[in-house]
């Protein structure tokens, strides 16, 4: 079995934070721009179903887990909670600016419910494919303090908020990983590991990118205009995709684990901002 590499100092802390309650929401939120808003909507809108599943694909596997990884199950299903209940507000907030979620929303209650159909190893499987995602998101939108632009301080920060939490319990799901297939070959490992994070990543740009293109046609914006401004805004400036190639290959790598890249210093920016929130 592979040695996990997840800091022994390290501690899970699930903040209780509330964003936007009460305020109106600007239709394009994000520093007015309508493309990267789009795209941050129909990623939002995956959250609350998504991290669901990604409860319910860890908790399968935790009976006898070592109790630290058990500690980090229940802390992480903490954390996975409140971020799907801010997620659940904030896409209330994107409807009562004018948008109709729902062909977004159908899609992720379509997709979810065939990869309930199979088996949990595989559904464990994709949801650490996922968790690496929502990881080397979090640390591109903590690295680069200009991501956010002059977007509205309180919704940029429920977004560093739940970027912070992903980063802290980015090797939950991977350590519950190697917990599970302790018996399995390296190889057999890494095969299904890699076909997952292969068919994740084609699903997850596809999808995002569709469900952007959806919500900027609600906006009057479509055709060559549409293409061009998400095509720069994934690969020219702020460049997500682009900038998160590197990570995304490392998963790859034989050897990887999520705590190869210690993220403990950018995680530190939660200690000011959030210590009145943290939970008992």
């Amino acid at each position: 079995m592979a040695k996990a590499k997840t800091p022994a100092d390290l501690v899970i802390t699930p903040r209780d934070r509330r964003f936007g309650r009460g305020k109106a929401q600007a239709r394009w939120w994000y520093d007015g721009d309508p493309v990267a808003t789009a795209f941050l909507n129909s990623l939002s809108i995956t959250f609350p179903t998504g991290e669901a599943f990604f409860i319910e694909s860890v908790k399968a596997f935790r009976e006898g887990t070592p109790p630290r990884l058990e500690a980090e199950i229940r802390a992480f299903t903490q954390q996975e909670v409140m971020h799907s209940r801010e997620h659940v507000a904030f896409n209330k907030r994107v409807t009562e600016a004018g948008y109709d979620l729902a062909p977004l929303e159908q899609v992720v209650e379509e997709t979810l419910a065939i990869i309930r159909r199979r088996p949990a190893i595989v559904n464990l499987a994709a949801t650490m494919a996922l968790e690496h995602y929502t990881a080397i998101l979090a640390t591109l939108f903590l690295k680069d303090p200009a991501i956010f632009g002059e977007t509205d301080r309180e919704l940029a920060d429920m977004w560093k908020w739940h970027a912070i939490e992903e980063l802290e319990h980015k090797g939950v799901a991977y350590d519950t990983w190697l917990h599970a297939t302790r018996d399995w070959t390296r190889w057999k490992r890494w095969k299904l590991k890699a076909v997952m994070m292969t068919v994740v990543t084609m699903n997850f740009w596809r999808k995002r990118v569709a469900g952007a293109r959806e919500l900027l046609r609600q906006d009057g914006i479509t055709g060559w205009r549409a293409e061009w401004g998400l095509t720069w805004f994934l690969l020219g400036r702020p460049g997500l995709f682009r900038r998160l190639v590197p990570a995304l290959v490392a998963y790859y790598l034989p050897g990887f684990h999520p705590w190869n890249h210690d993220d403990r210093p950018l995680i530190g920016k939660a200690e000011s901002d959030y210590a009145a929130a943290v939970l008992a």
